[in-house]
């Protein structure tokens, strides 16, 4: 199973448990299952299909979705109960109730490593947009809410070929904690404000159903303009289902002796406040994401799908609708792996109890029977999950006829891989790549004085690691060197290392040849996914094996300063190019998608401005000797521990959050912003006296608790931070804001510094734009104090556009 733990270490055994190849064995059946049932028929079985199966009362589309649910979960037997309880959820023929398959991916376009997508029929590719964390360097909100509009189209496309279902794990919205994490790539980041806004746009365009007008326009037909997004009661219908991925404090695969499977993550409360919790509250709170999923590890000695405080806060506090799915597997670990319950039936129990609604595998279905029959469940509890699981099936329309027929039955394979969604892709990795060096303005080229090119590395003319990891079957596959060669055609190609790891200097006079005889000289280095992935951390923040040697070699011998073109997903210490006079350029492009080529080269020949901001720090080397399983985010110089993030961390670095160059240049004022806010209105005036008798008329008030502000109250201090930025260079281009706020240290813990708001502006050469943030001190001026309540801390708070700074006084 693609996501499953390898339990031969279980207490230290070299065999996996007898149960586990039973479950290893059922698990390919039931996928078999549901690839045979896909590839049966080019459209999906459908409950509710006439005239046999549309009377009852759960196809009765004017009743709620809870009425309809519950009419589901009335008729079913116990063991009909038990066979919905897996990702490949079984069939009840007797209500004419299809079997359905819950897990399908679409990180950054639709992907097969889960059985619910196949590309083995009419449909055979679907776009590769960039890897997440490329997508979220254009800092571009609304790119990110068009590249879920536009999964979603191709995914509901898929589905109506019988390729896809309706339920996609993803965004994978966990903060980018250690630099060292294989799957950081994954996600938008290591800031929680900019983690939580990527996962808010993406969710929204996935699954709201946009205007009617749009939609009829998009689908066929005219209309007028109806606002028909779902509402906040869980009835609302839905394109297809989104998952904020994994609940919570997940980001570790394998470092010394943990494993995701068996790992404990000790957080405190202060950081699971302001760093962890902060990107869910808002993907279930704003977006209303249908889908939650919990992750393998621990979260302060209990397993994070057996953390009933945590699913309930999501249900009670931040109001989810939906259902909450383990990872895969994150069942079984509770007992097999943590070892934290005495028998699979308690690790069951203790899951559904917790509010795990389905688990992804077969372990609730193997075990699920015994805990009920044994008393650690009850069949209520069991009642409860289904209830979740089929009001998302019932929002999708499952039960409301033929999908043919319904107002998305249109969409088909000429939806997929469409220009207009491979335009989208191009964009995004055009806003995505980064400009870290351009010493004497080397780029870009002028494509006129170069008669020959050399482009070398071994990801230079490589198809499949461009996209990273979850990347389904692309539209196109082009690659960096096949791309130049449209702009020059002598262009030369040679890998310098047989591979990333690049064990061996073998290549290397090859190399140095056509290095030697090219008018100008493109090196690629970095990582791909032999060096980080899914279940593989890093253990070294340099270059993989002797790529540096290689990169210093072509530049001692080039006629002009090297370019550096970076991939991969996570940082890199590349210090030794940085200060390299003889390497004029350096560009990440990360994992840049299909389009990746052509936008990379876009670039170096000026086409287009490149505007991308680096998402996360680039640490050196010598961060590798911090313990990747610490987890916590402030800084502790008592125990020589340099905190993590931009946030936090006071180290040194290569290139710091939000670093990224421009071909032209750009001028910022603050043209507006308050110089004094007071929080009076917060509070209630008995409150006030109440503040004075706890810290007397002679002790200066220090901060504000949330917890003591009226509610709505919040809004009437917001204000806005007027900005103008201007183009004085000869080129147009897009600049990135990135507004940061440094806090008064009046409790501790308090950031270096945080980001408080940000947006990309277009701005011709010569010309100048403006622009707004709207600002809530409650949200953006507050920190978690060391006991996890917001606080707002009183006095001057400096905020930081660059270079300028302004003083705002928060006062009561």
């Amino acid at each position: 199973l693609h996501s499953s733990p390898d339990f031969s270490s279980k207490k230290g055994t070299m065999n996996p448990p007898p149960q586990w190849w039973t479950l290893i064995s059922l698990l390919f059946f039931t996928s078999a299952i549901a690839q045979t049932f896909k590839n049966v028929d080019s459209h999906p079985k459908f409950p509710c299909e006439p005239p046999h199966f549309s009377s009852y009362p759960f196809c009765n589309v004017s009743l709620s979705i809870r009425q309809r649910a519950l009419s589901i979960v009335s008729l079913l037997t116990l063991p009909e109960k038990i066979g919905q309880l897996s990702n490949t959820a079984a069939s009840v023929p007797r209500l004419g109730i299809p079997p359905y398959e819950w897990w399908s991916e679409s990180l950054h376009g639709i992907a097969d490593n889960g059985p619910g997508v196949s590309f083995n029929g009419s449909i055979s590719s679907a776009t590769s947009f960039p890897q997440v964390i490329v997508t979220t360097a254009s800092f571009n909100r609304t790119l990110w809410y068009e590249i879920g509009s536009a999964v979603a189209v191709e995914g509901r496309a898929m589905y109506n070929g019988g390729q896809a279902g309706l339920t996609f794990w993803a965004p994978n919205i966990n903060v980018f904690r250690d630099p060292r994490w294989g799957r950081g790539q994954e996600t938008p980041g290591e800031d929680p404000k900019v983690v939580s806004e990527y996962g808010v746009e993406f969710v929204r365009g996935f699954q709201e159903i946009r205007k009617t007008k749009v939609l009829k326009r998009r689908f066929g037909g005219g209309g007028d303009d109806v606002d028909d997004r779902h509402d906040d009661d869980g009835d609302g219908k839905l394109m297809l289902s989104a998952c904020c991925k994994h609940y919570t404090s997940y980001d570790l695969e394998k470092w010394g002796n943990f494993t995701r499977y068996d790992f404990n993550a000790v957080v405190t409360k202060q950081d699971m406040e302001d760093t962890y919790e902060p990107p869910f509250q808002s993907c279930i709170k704003d977006a209303k994401a249908s889908c939650l999923m919990c992750s393998y590890n621990a979260v302060n000695g209990v397993p994070a799908c057996a953390r009933e405080d945590l699913l309930t806060k999501a249900r009670v506090e931040w109001g989810f609708k939906g259902y909450i799915t383990s990872d895969c597997d994150a069942v079984a670990t509770i007992f097999e792996y943590q070892g934290y319950t005495k028998s699979p039936e308690e690790a069951v129990a203790d899951a559904i109890k917790a509010g795990v609604d389905i688990n992804c595998g077969t372990y609730m279905l193997r075990h699920t029977q015994s805990a009920i029959e044994k008393g650690k469940v009850s069949e209520e509890q069991v009642d409860r999950a289904l209830a979740n699981l089929f009001a998302v099936q019932l929002r999708l329309g499952l039960f409301d006829g033929n999908p043919r027929e319904g107002r998305y039955g249109k969409l088909g394979s000429n939806d997929i891989c469409s220009s207009g969604h491979r335009k989208l892709a191009l964009e995004a990795a055009r806003q995505g790549i980064v400009l870290l060096k351009n010493d004497h303005k080397l780029l870009p080229l002028n494509q006129k004085h170069v008669s020959s090119l050399a482009i070398i590395g071994p990801m230079a003319h490589n198809i499949s690691n461009m996209g990273g990891t979850y990347t389904g079957k692309p539209c196109q596959r082009k690659t960096l060197f096949t791309e130049l060669l449209k702009y020059v055609m002598k262009t030369s190609y040679v890998s310098g290392c047989s591979d990333v790891s690049c064990d061996s200097s073998t290549g290397f006079g090859e190399a140095v040849a056509i290095a030697k005889g090219a008018d100008f000289v493109i090196v690629v280095a970095g990582l791909d996914l032999t060096q980080e992935t899914e279940d593989k951390d890093r253990v070294s923040l340099s270059l993989p094996g002797k790529q540096k040697d290689l990169v210093s070699s072509i530049a001692a011998v080039s006629k002009k300063p090297v370019i550096l073109v970076l991939t991969g997903g996570g940082p890199v210490d590349v210090t030794f190019a940085k200060t390299d006079p003889r390497i004029g350029s350096i560009i990440w492009i990360g994992y840049p998608g299909e389009t990746g080529g052509q936008a990379l080269a876009e670039i170096l020949f000026g086409d287009f401005n490149p505007g991308g901001r680096l998402p996360m720090t680039w640490y050196p080397e010598s961060f590798a000797k911090v313990a990747m399983s610490d987890m916590h985010m402030r800084a502790d110089p008592s125990r020589g521990y340099p905190g993590r993030t931009y946030r936090f961390y006071t180290g040194p670095q290569v290139y710091g959050f939000g670093t990224g160059l421009s071909y032209t240049n750009f001028d910022c004022k603050i043209i507006s912003a308050p110089i004094r806010l007071s929080l009076s209105k917060l509070l209630p005036r008995p409150s006030h006296k109440r503040l004075l008798l706890q810290h007397g008329e002679e002790q200066q008030l220090r901060y504000l608790q949330l917890d003591d502000v009226m509610v709505n109250s919040c809004e009437s201090l917001r204000f806005n931070v007027r900005f103008s930025v201007s183009n004085t260079g000869e080129m147009d281009g897009s600049h990135v804001l990135m507004l940061f706020s440094r806090m008064p240290p009046v409790l501790s813990g308090v950031p270096e510094k945080q980001l408080i708001g940000f947006d990309r502006v277009h701005v011709r050469s010569n010309e100048m734009v403006e622009t707004v943030f709207v600002i809530d001190p409650c949200k953006q001026l507050s920190v978690a104090n060391d006991v996890g309540k917001r606080v707002i801390p009183l006095g001057i708070h400096v905020l930081l556009l660059g270079d300028l700074q302004h003083s705002l006084s928060l006062e009561f």
